[in-house]
Formats: structure tokens, sequence, C-alpha cells
């Protein structure tokens, strides 16, 4: 880990903590799978190996932060903290541990007082990293129909209904980081998931999108709040500003209330 000067920003610590947790990662997949190791070995040994990596950095130059992270122990110390860093230590773990996949990433977030103040995203395998500051240009719409991004292996409702509504064009892909960066690319135009996250699963990619410009909320149009006592935070949703109304009029239309009024969430 580099020692960076003292007036090294939290926006740029987010940044270079996820780079270099992005290339050990990297080069620790290599290694594993050159020496024969299992999927399953690969992904375990990614998700603690980065875990502690970005935990014993924060231990050293930001002492006095709170840290709440999907490979830590949750403690309540975080809620009564002024500064917490939500992280993805290794965000599509299945996708890591895939030889060959590049949709996976490293989340690092700062919830400041009542919102996030930091972010960055690495997509390790790309050799990119997205940040708040400087956060990258919102590139011009691609197509005039919209791309929906959804995971690769199932299609939550939402999306669906999203993708209905609004004659979207389908794209997959595995991390939810990898998925929000390909809206802040301009590759995809919708992101939306429902049905089950955490925190450290939208903060880092929350953070970064809105800083680009692009709408960031709930499913039904309310902020993300972090820091809360339950980690769950199940839906995210993130569009270009021009689509975020027919998104949410989509969510919330006959279709979405029978969806929901019938139990089926």
């Amino acid at each position: 880990m580099t020692i960076a000067p003292d007036t090294e920003t939290d926006a740029a610590l987010a940044s270079r903590l996820a780079v270099e947790a992005g290339r050990l990662l990297v080069e620790l997949r290599a290694q594993m799978f050159n020496d024969g190791a299992s999927p399953w070995q690969v992904k375990d040994t990614g998700d603690i190996m980065s875990h502690r990596f970005l935990v014993n950095a924060f231990n050293t130059l930001r002492p006095g932060d709170a840290v709440l992270s999907e490979e830590g122990a949750d403690t309540s110390h975080r809620l009564g903290a002024d500064r917490v860093w939500i992280i993805d230590p290794l965000d599509g773990t299945n996708e890591y541990g895939e030889r060959g996949r590049f949709d996976w990433a490293v989340h690092i977030a700062l919830w400041e007082h009542d919102r996030l103040t930091a972010a960055a995203v690495s997509l390790p395998a790309h050799d990119m990293v997205f940040a708040t500051d400087p956060a990258p240009p919102l590139p011009p719409r691609r197509s005039e129909r919209p791309r929906l991004i959804t995971s690769r292996n199932r299609a939550p409702y939402a999306a669906v209904i999203v993708a209905n509504e609004l004659g979207c064009d389908a794209v997959r892909l595995g991390s939810a980081g990898a998925k929000a960066m390909a809206v802040v690319l301009g590759e995809a135009d919708i992101y939306v998931h429902d049905g089950g996250m955490y925190q450290w699963d939208s903060a880092a990619p929350a953070g970064v999108a809105a800083a680009v410009g692009l709408h960031v909320s709930r499913i039904d149009g309310s902020p993300l709040v972090y820091n809360d006592p339950d980690a769950w935070l199940p839906d995210f949703l993130v569009c270009r500003p021009e689509l975020a109304e027919p998104v949410l009029d989509a969510l919330w239309g006959d279709r979405w209330r029978e969806f929901r009024d019938n139990g089926w969430q």
C-alpha cells in the first residue's frame, strides 16, 4: 500500500485504494488459477485478501473513521460515527471466480453525516477506475431504444416491467458495480434492481453515478440512505436523467402495482 501525503483528499484516497486493491486481485487471481486452485478457493481468497488490504489501509490512513464491509463483522460503532467507509472489497465474486470474466469490481464510498461525499469503483480487469472527483463526463446517448442492463442469470421483475414499458434492448453483466459503470460509460441507459442488495452493493456506484449527473434513487424514487442499522438496502435505480420520469412511471404503473399487491415481493 502506498502511503500518500496527508493532503490526499477522500475521493483521491478512494480511487487509489480501489485501484491498488484491484491490482492485487488481478495478480492473485492469475497466480491461483496458474497453481490449479478451484474457483471457490479463488473467490474466497480474493474476498478476504481485498477486505484485509482495505481495512488495514483505512486503519492506517483514516484511523478515526468507521468501516462497513461486506466481508467484515458489523458493529454498532458505525452508527454514531460521522464518517463511515462503505466498501465491497470484491463485487461480483462469482465472476471473479470464472477464468476470463471481466465484470467484477471494487467499491469504496464514504458516507459523511447524511450523504455520500466520496466514492470510487474500479473495474480491475479493464484497468479502469471511476471516481467522484474528478467525475467522468456523461457521454451522449448512443441509441434511440433505451438499453437496460440486468443480471446474467435473472431479470428482476422491476427490470422486466421497465424493459416492456419502454421497449428496451437488454444487456447482461455480472457485478452491480460493472452494471452501474456501464451506464456511466454510456454502454447502457438504465440499471434497475429489486429483490436483494446491501448497502455495500450500491453505495460506491451510487456516489459515482450521481457525480456524473445520472439519476440515482430507490425504485420508488426516494433517496438512497446509508449507514442505517440494517445493512439491507434491497433496490437501486441508475439511469440517464431524461429517462428517470418514464422509468419511475413504468415502475409505479398498473402492472407493477399488481405485482406488489399480490405479495410477490
